[in-house]
């Protein structure tokens, strides 16, 4: 028995020994564990962003007018007769005195074939009546007629010459009928549609003449808008002259400068605004009558703004807005109202400049990120 718990006691003193060792073999272990290096953080997302920039620009209104050609012709021929002959292509441009239509031309020819001969018939008679003038004013002197037969004389002389630039006449009307069978564009611009065709019978101004096509002048060109009434004010008392600025919907850049070249005498008690028109250089053509377009005008002194690009801007249920990044790299909403668009950039109303926008980059609002500039397309921030 005494031997028996001996070895139990030694069995469990050994095993005591052991756990032991392994407890300070763990023990031993832990120092090297916190020594070692903790893992490296994930880095930022990188997101493309803008500077917000500052601009003294002066105070304006948007408006949406309307282009308008200076000059609008219906072609109606001054005489009637068949179309030989269209001389345009369609929607193309024009000169000033361009040959549009020819009519068939043979009867004004034979027309005018018979004024000059009816000339050459009164002219005969005249000079007939003139022979016998002269010589009833000698008979008379010789008291060989009466006086009374001498004026008959003399009034058929008269009525002889007055049939001459009575036939004269003839000869040019017929004339400027004959070149009339040429149907001229009367002035320079894009040509409409051939609304007759070649085989026609059209008529002529004695009947109302026959529209045969129209023409649009394009340089310059009219850009009408109607303002208010506070507008409207201002710009009268800038006067005729005073630049106004023109974009189409789909133009880029700055747009165009047009001139302000008249204002409406009167209100419209209806509406409350008065009709503008200012003139637009068009000098390749390139803007279209009819086309809207938006018209800025210069309202007040200059003041600062800031711009940013339209691609920052975002929408939610609450209106626009931007992304901005904090000095400390954190993601901020902001509510932002757009103005109006210049040279490219968007006016914006609760963002300051210098300020940091998010232009592309998977960023919300609380989180933080690295900033990295966006390349400038074309110069613009």
């Amino acid at each position: 028995m005494r031997a028996r718990r001996k070895i139990l006691l030694g069995a469990v003193t050994t095993a005591s020994l052991l756990t032991a060792g392994l407890i300070a073999v763990t023990v031993s272990d832990g120092p090297q564990a916190i020594a070692r290096p903790p893992a490296a953080p994930a880095p930022l997302p990188e997101v493309q962003v803008i500077e917000a920039i500052t601009r003294t620009l002066p105070e304006t209104a948007v408006y949406t007018g309307r282009l308008a050609a200076v000059e609008h012709v219906g072609v109606r021929p001054r005489v009637g007769g068949y179309i030989e002959a269209v001389r345009f292509r369609e929607g193309g441009m024009v000169t000033r005195g361009q040959v549009l239509f020819e009519l068939d031309a043979r009867p004004f020819r034979a027309a005018v074939a018979r004024a000059r001969a009816q000339l050459l018939q009164a002219q005969e008679r005249r000079t007939l009546a003139e022979r016998r003038a002269a010589r009833a004013q000698t008979l008379r002197r010789e008291d060989v007629i009466s006086q009374a037969e001498l004026e008959s004389a003399s009034a058929e002389q008269a009525d002889s010459a007055a049939a001459v630039e009575a036939a004269r006449a003839m000869v040019r009307l017929a004339t400027i009928d004959l070149a009339d069978t040429r149907v001229r564009a009367p002035i320079s611009g894009r040509v409409g549609e051939a609304l007759v065709t070649r085989g026609n019978l059209i008529g002529g101004a004695a009947s109302g003449g026959t529209l045969l096509t129209t023409i649009v002048s394009v340089d310059p060109l009219h850009v009408e808008l109607d303002v208010d009434e506070s507008t409207f004010r201002r710009l009268a008392a800038a006067g005729p002259g005073a630049p106004v600025h023109v974009q189409l919907a789909d133009e880029p850049g700055p747009g165009r400068e047009a001139k302000l070249d008249f204002l409406s005498n009167q209100i419209d008690p209806a509406t409350g605004t008065a009709r503008v028109r200012a003139v637009l250089a068009n000098p390749d053509g390139a803007l279209t009558p009819g086309s809207f377009a938006r018209v800025r005008v210069e309202t007040g002194a200059p003041r600062p703004v800031v711009l940013i690009r339209d691609e920052a801007i975002g929408t939610s249920a609450q209106g626009r807005h931007v992304l901005v990044v904090r000095p400390d790299g954190g993601v901020e909403p902001r509510p932002v109202q757009l103005g109006e668009s210049v040279e490219g950039l968007r006016v914006v109303h609760g963002v300051t400049g210098g300020e940091l926008v998010i232009l592309k980059g998977m960023a919300r609002p609380g989180m933080t990120v690295k900033p990295v500039k966006a390349t400038p397309p074309g110069g613009v921030p």
